[in-house]
């Protein structure tokens, strides 16, 4: 039944997705990314279903560094796993939070040997908006930066769930947005979390504003 479910889900996002015109803003931040320095993409859990849009436009872009998404390990984290393999995306199954030292250890290794990470410092389970400590934990262990992100559509409907999760709507208007990336030192990752933070609501705030205008 999970199967059947993530096979639904998957084929409904690449419709959505896939009739919507997208834009790519902060391209430029996303640039030497995409030409294969290691990064992490860091974006709120709310935004997660449009977020695939990023790996297909890096793709447009002559992106060929695979790419990892942190998922949980509880029903719904394996079930986004699916999901994003329709993307030909990675998923990792843990937590930047809890079991930290051992998911930690996994995407570092995976982002030494030049691979990218994508995770939702909020998922899975919230509060919503409120970033755990692991993005910028793993940043300054790997020595990677962080490439605040996030997307939104001009057809959407908001799911009443303690993310106020989004889901796109076919035949949209659509925006992926690239902050500046943020480095982090080993020592000083405290201080950059809640600059991490502020620039993953930068990032969804510019995102809704372009889908206005």
């Amino acid at each position: 039944m999970q199967g059947l479910i993530a096979g639904l889900a998957g084929l409904y996002l690449r419709f959505a997705l896939g009739t919507t015109r997208w834009r790519f803003h902060g391209a430029d931040h996303a640039a030497p990314h995409i030409a294969g320095a290691p990064v992490i993409v860091a974006f709120w859990h709310e935004r997660q279903a449009m977020m695939p849009m990023l790996w297909v436009l890096a793709r447009r872009n002559g992106a060929r560094v695979r790419a990892h998404v942190l998922v949980s390990r509880h029903r719904d984290g394996r079930l986004i796993g699916q999901v994003v393999r329709w993307f030909r995306l990675d998923a990792v199954h843990g937590s930047s939070s809890r079991g930290g030292p051992a998911s930690l250890r996994t995407l570092a290794g995976l982002l030494a040997a030049g691979d990218h990470v994508a995770i939702t410092p909020d998922g899975p389970r919230g509060p919503r908006r409120e970033a755990a400590p692991g993005v910028a934990q793993l940043a300054g262990l790997a020595g990677v930066c962080v490439l605040p992100c996030a997307a939104q559509s001009t057809r959407h409907t908001v799911l009443r769930t303690w993310d106020r999760f989004i889901v796109p709507l076919p035949f949209a208007r659509g925006v992926v947005v690239c902050e500046p990336t943020i480095a982090v030192s080993p020592e000083g990752w405290e201080e950059a979390l809640p600059r991490i933070a502020a620039a993953m609501t930068a990032a969804a705030d510019a995102a809704d504003r372009l889908c206005i205008s």
